[in-house]
């Protein structure tokens, strides 16, 4: 009883996220916001909502592939959902998944610094983040 009263509507529960950031020219250093993933535990949760503003990006690089930069996106959030199609990281627990997310690469997505909350509601909670971080 106490782990369904847990993940009941109307109870705090903390979350972890991080913001998905785009650095098409990763010499430069320069960046944009392009997403968020969000993890919790406590109500099993994890997914990732992006938004690529292409003309932004295209201010740091004019020559960026606008295409597979998508492409990756979708699989931030396709990684999230796990199961076959979940890629390199299908068969691990979300939390696995979400370190694995997380975990410091140069490549041309990365995500930033994670940070913590607490929210009832973490589907509402992403789609906030996503419009005060990126949008």
């Amino acid at each position: 009883m106490m782990a369904r009263h847990e993940r009941g509507a109307g109870m705090m529960a903390p979350y972890e996220y991080a913001v998905i950031q785009a650095m098409p020219r990763v010499e430069r250093g320069e960046l944009i916001n392009v997403g968020v993933v969000l993890y919790s535990q406590r109500r099993d949760f994890l997914a990732a909502r992006t938004h690529l503003h292409e003309g932004r990006l295209l201010a740091l690089d004019a020559n960026a592939d606008l295409d597979a930069i998508r492409a990756s996106l979708q699989s931030w959030e396709i990684t999230c959902a796990g199961g076959a199609d979940g890629g390199a990281a299908r068969d691990l627990k979300q939390g696995e998944r979400f370190r694995w997310m997380v975990a410091p690469r140069s490549t041309i997505l990365r995500a930033g610094p994670v940070h913590m909350g607490l929210t009832e509601d973490p589907g509402a909670e992403l789609d906030r983040l996503l419009a005060l971080l990126v949008r």
